[in-house]
């Protein structure tokens, strides 16, 4: 026997899905622990052996993959608590990172300040030192002014340090040189990030940026990392820990552990993954996925079953991160997303319970309505089935809530909890459509694949209002991103610098660049026990029109064969912006590769199919803008291939619900997903 674990760390849950050998699925949930991580993760293992019928140890110890999903660096940077961070910088580059390339999130704010500094002036220090754009050495590093550098951090208690030299990317002999003074004026420094290690390449101010975070972010992660990794061992696991990355793969504990940053944002690319093979199997097109958890609302658009990936101008928390990263999209609202009031006037989000004191029904200690209390009141949850039957919601005591925050409104009880869900949804569904007309796509021609926790209970409202004409609710929705992370390929996206103009190129210095970046990543990917048969390689080079400032990253089947790059390139820039423009030499910036070590992909489980299902109950439910005294509740299990529901209807499931309104038809996909035809 051997299983496959996959952990997804929510605000407000831990999910973790037990993928059997027989290709089956079981899915539990244990309360994120805010404090620590690593406790929801055990608790949430814990959890599953128990279903299994194991111990913890027993099932540790048969369990041949961990791939884990971590919040912690996101919430390092939403609470700026991450490693005291020092910056040593090449001389006259100590004030780059305050520019921010003029970027203001909300250009009609102007009370809107700066970022909170991770590294503030007085422990961001210059020394002499200057490698040319041709990666020649133009100024001597000045080793003494390394030294003194290091030592004035030390005294200002700075744990962590980063280090950007102009052009290091090219040429790495200066930042490793400083690296090895650092060590010897700090030996305990607790961790040193170099540019040319976590991205090389330019522009110089998003390899400074992401430097700066990854120092900021990694000592924490690590700890963290590690923390688990022995809570792991000690429970019998033997094997490596995976870890997602924002790019949408994994990687190991120890390689997430040096390129913390690669974990920022990487919290929803399960679910992402996940929702693009749905799609594919499903034939359904491009689709838009939406993961409703308790405390954010994730989106991404899906074409030609791949997610869209940003390369260079992801600005996270408020600071850029230049390494390529699946573009999802966020805002505040969930279940957890607290109901308030302003003048008189109702809100919603993005402030949320979370897990802890979590809403009011939960009986943690919360006295803010939520949305999850305002869906309970309006019967659209189960009191008593909720969790897999082991948390009854106090439907009272969150009537009581509610009842208070109405009265500061001028509404009832039952009016005041409609406003609400009113006010989420119209909130997400703006983000959406915010997303959509960014991206130049048309939601009509579209469908919605929804899916955590509380995505069921309100992804067709939000798919009506936009004219969308089916939603997709997989059938482990509520542990969608922990499963999505079993079938995550492991993916190593690295490039190296070079800048020449097209005429200049030494297609010899490429292949060396091309050699050196796939014996790296062979290494690493060794060290996942990924075999060499299952190694994909994906070139291609980085170009840009002289003038241009970020790289378009273009395929190639040989990293030395320039002219089929800049033909693409040519053709999409036409394609793009309707200018022809091959009179313009472009400008080779650097060779990228995407190895992809494929994991072997979950069995499908094909449900038997059904004519029929029996509802298990009727609830009085407010579904479309009115009350509905009888809706059928039926059974998630229940409903099989062959079988249609007709709404108002509910869907029970051991951890989500999902809500028909009337019209509304449901039907099985052959793997059990659940498909839901609008109509209209």
């Amino acid at each position: 026997m051997s299983y496959r674990i996959g952990v997804d760390v929510g605000g407000t849950f831990t999910d973790c899905v037990l993928k059997r050998p027989d290709g089956t699925v079981l899915l539990e949930k244990a309360p994120t622990t805010p404090g620590d991580q690593s406790d929801g993760v055990m608790a949430a293992i814990e959890q599953v052996a128990a279903a299994e019928g194991l111990s913890v140890n027993e099932l540790l110890a048969q369990t041949t993959t961990i791939v884990h999903g971590t919040t912690t660096g996101d919430n390092t940077m939403i609470q700026m608590t991450g490693a005291p961070t020092g910056l040593i910088v090449t001389r006259g580059f100590r004030d780059e990172i305050e520019f921010r390339r003029c970027y203001k999130e909300d250009i009609w704010d102007p009370t809107l300040g700066a970022p909170e500094p991770i590294a503030r002036r007085r422990v961001r220090l210059e020394v002499d030192e200057r490698m040319t754009a041709e990666g020649e050495i133009e100024t001597p590093l000045d080793e003494e002014g390394v030294r003194k550098a290091a030592a004035r951090l030390r005294a200002f208690g700075v744990t962590s340090i980063a280090i950007s030299f102009l052009h290091s990317y090219l040429n790495p002999a200066h930042e490793l040189r400083a690296r090895e003074i650092v060590l010897d004026e700090y030996p305990d420094v607790e961790m040193i990030s170099l540019s040319h290690e976590v991205l090389p390449k330019p522009p110089e101010f998003e390899r400074t940026s992401t430097t700066l975070v990854n120092a900021y972010v990694g000592p924490p992660i690590a700890r963290y990392l590690k923390r688990l990794t022995a809570r792991l061992a000690d429970g019998g696991y033997a094997n490596e820990l995976l870890v997602a990355t924002s790019s949408g793969g994994v990687a190991t504990a120890g390689a997430a552990a040096r390129r913390a940053v690669a974990t920022i944002g990487s919290g929803p690319t399960g679910g992402v993954s996940a929702a693009a093979s749905v799609s594919t199997k499903a034939e359904l097109g491009d689709v838009v996925s939406v993961d409703m958890g308790g405390t954010s609302y994730d989106i991404c658009l899906i074409r030609d079953g791949r997610p869209e990936i940003k390369m260079d101008w992801n600005w996270f928390h408020r600071y850029c991160i230049g390494i390529p990263m699946i573009d999802i999209p966020s805002v505040g609202a969930g279940g957890g997303s607290i109901a308030w009031e302003e003048g008189g006037v109702l809100h919603v989000g993005p402030q949320s319970a979370q897990s802890q004191p979590g809403p009011v029904c939960y009986r943690r200690g919360g006295v803010e309505p939520t949305v999850t209390d305002c869906d309970l009141v309006l019967g659209r949850l189960d009191p008593s089935g909720f969790n897999n039957g082991r948390m009854e919601l106090d439907v009272e005591s969150a009537r009581a809530a509610i009842a208070e925050l109405g009265q500061r409104v001028g509404l009832d009880i039952e009016a005041t909890a409609a406003a609400a869900v009113r006010l989420v949804d119209a909130h997400m569904t703006d983000a959406i459509r915010r997303v959509l007309s960014l991206a130049g796509a048309d939601p009509r021609k579209l469908n919605l694949v929804a899916f955590g926790g509380m995505g069921g209970v309100h992804a067709t409202t939000q798919a009506r209002a936009l004219g969308m004409q089916r939603v997709v609710v997989p059938r482990a929705a509520a542990g969608f991103s922990a499963l999505g992370l079993l079938s995550a390929n492991h993916v190593i996206d690295d490039s190296r610098g070079y800048i020449s103009p097209l005429h200049e190129v030494d297609p010899a210095h490429l292949q060396e660049l091309a050699d050196d970046l796939e014996k790296n990543a062979r290494a690493e990917l060794s060290v996942a026990n990924v075999p060499d048969e299952r190694i994909r390689l994906e070139w291609s080079l980085l170009l840009v029109y002289p003038g241009q400032t970020f790289d378009v990253s273009i395929p190639v089947d040989d990293p030395t064969d320039v002219e089929a790059a800049v033909n693409e390139f040519h053709r999409r820039n036409a394609e793009a912006r309707l200018i022809e423009a091959r009179a313009q030499d472009p400008i080779i910036r650097g060779v990228r590769l995407v190895a992809v070590g494929e994991v072997e992909q979950p069995k499908d489980v094909t449900p038997e199919p059904s004519t029929s299902a029996a509802p298990i109950g009727k609830r009085r439910m407010w579904i479309a803008e009115e009350w509905h005294d009888d809706a059928p509740i039926y059974d998630m299990d229940d409903v099989r291939p062959g079988v249609t529901l007709i709404g108002p209807a509910g869907i029970k499931s051991p951890f989500t619900t999902v809500i028909l309104a009337p019209g509304e038809t449901a039907r099985a996909t052959d793997q059990g997903d659940i498909i839901i035809e609008l109509g209209g």
